[in-house]
């Protein structure tokens, strides 16, 4: 989500500096961006031309002084985990200026679980934004009861300079507005696949059948990154210990997680990328055909399982 933010801001006039501890990891950034750009280009989104001048606006580091220095807003993506947004974004306190604004793109949390860890509650907001972020022009503004109201003026304003559609939530709520709906279609569909109802791809077949998605839940959720799906997941199944089948379908996720099967950025999620399974003809009416090149498939019938 990141690299995504970080070309959304950079395609329309701002300068950006992206910032990880993980040297590989910005490197990682940098081809994804490449690719993402590359794929609203092939689509007719933005221009060659757009593209090469968003890329001047967005420099790389792994100095957290040098990312901080005059910025207007910090945008952070780590884990979800409230503790560890509240520990980076006090690292970052440290080194901002004073003016800097706090946002965050936390997909379920809410600010106000680590507003004051950060050393600056008033500034701190959350800015999620939606998967691709270009052509899902949608991002969520929720301010806590701390939050300045000029905080989150400002932040509606900049949502609307980088071509977003702002959705002001009037208080907090996990998963904002889209997310809290979307996010309990995924939930089924895990739970449905957990439990052996019906296969991967047959529930994807029948949410793309009805709604006429060009995916479903499943591929959805390799777009995001099974590895960011099971921290959500875990973490709300540690949250609500009565929950069992919560956990049952973080242990489910985590399968994949330990296989190196994150998705579309690895290559391999639920489907193998980049020609998924349901992105070809006839997706649909293969319905009850199991696709057997996805890693859905292998992680069940892997030898010795």
């Amino acid at each position: 989500m990141g690299h995504q933010i970080a070309f959304q801001c950079a395609g329309h006039g701002v300068d950006v500096v992206l910032y990880d501890i993980d040297p590989v990891a910005l490197d990682s950034a940098q081809g994804r961006i490449a690719a993402y750009a590359q794929g609203l280009i092939a689509d007719g989104i933005i221009t060659a031309e757009a593209r090469d001048e968003a890329m001047t606006r967005i420099t790389m580091t792994t100095d957290p002084a040098t990312a901080a220095a005059d910025a207007d807003l910090l945008s952070e993506a780590v884990p979800e985990d409230p503790k560890l947004k509240g520990r980076v974004l006090a690292q970052f306190d440290a080194l901002c200026p004073p003016r800097t604004i706090f946002a965050t793109n936390t997909s379920t949390l809410l600010p106000s679980q680590f507003a004051a860890a950060t050393g600056r509650p008033d500034h701190v907001i959350a800015l999620h934004f939606h998967i691709p972020v270009w052509v899902a022009n949608l991002a969520d503004v929720m301010p806590h009861t701390g939050t300045a109201p000029e905080v989150t003026e400002v932040v509606l304003a900049f949502a609307r300079r980088i071509g977003q559609v702002p959705i002001e939530l009037r208080k907090e709520h996990n998963g904002y507005v889209f997310n809290a709906m979307f996010s309990a279609v995924n939930r089924e569909a895990i739970t449905m696949a957990e439990q052996g109802v019906a296969s991967i791809e047959d529930i994807d077949r029948s949410w793309m059948h009805v709604t006429k998605w060009p995916h479903g839940p499943f591929g959805g959720l390799d777009a995001i990154g099974l590895d960011t799906v099971w921290q959500i997941t875990d973490y709300w199944a540690r949250q609500l210990p009565s929950d069992v089948q919560l956990r049952r379908n973080a242990t489910f996720l985590k399968a994949y997680i330990d296989r190196g099967a994150l998705g579309v950025k690895t290559g391999q999620g639920f489907y193998s990328y980049p020609e998924p399974a349901f992105a070809r003809p006839g997706f649909i009416e293969r319905a009850g055909r199991p696709a057997h090149h996805d890693a859905a498939e292998r992680v069940h019938k892997r030898p010795g399982s």
